[in-house]
C-alpha cells in the first residue's frame, strides 16, 4: 500500500515537471509584413506612394491593403500600425541618385 501511494506521487510529481517544461520551451509565433514606402527626395516624411503585396499575413487580419496604401505621411503609417497592434521591427531603405525617390522596406510583426 505504501509503496502504490509513493509511485503514485512520484508518477504526478513526474508529469507536472514535464508539463511545466513544455509550457516554458513554447516558442512564441509572429507573422510579419512588409510594407514599402517610396518617398520624395529630400522631403521629411512625406509620403509618394505606398506598395503593400498580398501576403499570407493579411489573411483574416483587420487591416487591408487598401488601408494602408491610402495613408499619407510615415508617422501616421506607424501610427496605423501601432493602433492595429503591429510591432515596428525594421527599416531598410535604398537611395540609388540624390534626386531619385526614396525606396524603404518597413518591417511588422503580430503575435499570432
Amino acid at each position: 500500500m505504501k509503496t502504490s501511494l509513493i509511485n503514485t506521487l512520484w508518477c504526478t510529481i513526474f508529469f507536472v515537471f514535464v508539463t511545466f517544461q513544455v509550457t516554458a520551451q513554447e516558442i512564441p509565433k509572429y507573422d510579419y509584413l512588409e510594407v514599402i514606402v517610396i518617398q520624395k527626395a529630400n522631403n521629411s516624411g512625406k509620403i509618394k506612394r505606398i506598395k503593400v503585396e498580398e501576403q499570407r499575413s493579411l489573411e483574416g487580419k483587420q487591416i487591408t491593403i487598401k488601408q494602408l496604401e491610402k495613408l499619407e505621411n510615415t508617422s501616421d503609417l506607424l501610427n496605423f500600425m501601432n493602433a492595429s497592434n503591429w510591432e515596428f521591427v525594421d527599416r531598410q531603405s535604398v537611395v540609388s541618385q540624390e534626386n531619385d525617390p526614396v525606396w524603404m522596406s518597413y518591417i511588422f510583426k503580430k503575435k499570432k
